[in-house]
């Protein structure tokens, strides 16, 4: 059946992945909207990486530092970056673009979450992302839409999802209240959610494609450290996403990591989600 290729990948720096072969894996995967995280670039860059593709971009505030952007094959019907409330610096790190479906409007974000530093003021700005995050999704999910939310998102929500799990307890990324947040994320749309921090809240009812698809198993992982043996130990994190509306899971066809065969054929430390969704 025809499908629409989404993927998602944080390319830690545009310049970077495509001088090391990103644009090989492009030519060959058959994405049809690509999100990308830490661009670290301007329009010129990617233009120059993503030749004979459109795309909507917006830089982070300072200079080298994050920059998201969705590049499509056919170009967006509109784009927004607002993103929380107005003395919140999200540049760089939300953007949204519309698409057709079939005959259905489409949502896809590109979402870069802060890496965070468990107690210190890099966290405080992670919390506030989160809390924006909670409540565009509430939004974006009304009414049966169809909306997706990809990226790099800088958690690891359960046990499966961090080949380290126990030592990552106290760290950022994999803290408990981290993980509280997606657990009203992706449970039952309204009803009470207990958060594995003890907190409760409203569940959002929004969906983990790659959690759904896979079921229960570690990861599969889509980040790994550049260094020691993390890559060829598969000791890794699964913090790469597509979070999608009930209304849009129910067509999901296929989803695969496009992991690289080996370390010396990785070009960024995350490897790209690659996901088809029937029209």
């Amino acid at each position: 059946m025809p499908h629409l290729r989404i993927a998602t990948v944080n390319v830690n720096g545009i310049r970077a992945a495509a001088r090391n072969g990103m644009s090989s894996w492009l030519d060959d995967a058959g994405v049809d909207i690509l999100t990308l995280q830490e661009v670290r670039g301007q329009d010129e860059h990617l233009e120059a990486a993503l030749p004979g593709w459109t795309f909507v971009h917006d830089e982070a505030t300072a200079k080298g530092r994050a920059g998201v952007a969705i590049a499509s094959r056919t170009p967006a019907l509109a784009s927004r970056t607002d993103f929380g409330p107005d003395d919140f610096d999200s540049k760089g790190r939300w953007i949204e673009a519309d698409f057709l479906i079939g005959d259905r409007p489409l949502t896809v974000v590109s979402a870069y979450v802060h890496s965070g530093e468990a107690d210190t003021p890099k966290q405080d700005e992670k919390w506030k992302f989160l809390d924006a995050f909670g409540t565009r999704l509430g939004e974006l999910g009304s009414d049966g839409a169809l909306a997706l939310v990809t990226g790099d998102l800088n958690v690891g929500h359960r046990e499966l999802d961090i080949k380290n799990w126990r030592g990552n307890r106290k760290k950022a990324g994999f803290l408990p209240r981290e993980r509280a947040y997606f657990d009203r994320f992706l449970g039952e749309a309204g009803t009470e959610v207990s958060g594995v921090d003890g907190t409760v809240g409203t569940g959002l009812g929004w969906i983990d494609v790659g959690r759904k698809f896979h079921g229960e198993v570690d990861g599969p992982y889509t980040w790994w450290s550049m260094r020691g043996q993390a890559f060829d130990n598969d000791s890794g994190w699964r913090i790469d996403y597509h979070l999608a509306t009930p209304a849009l899971a129910e067509r999901v066809e296929s989803y695969h990591v496009a992991r690289a065969a080996a370390y010396d054929q990785r070009w960024s430390d995350h490897a790209p989600v690659v996901v088809d969704y029937r029209y």
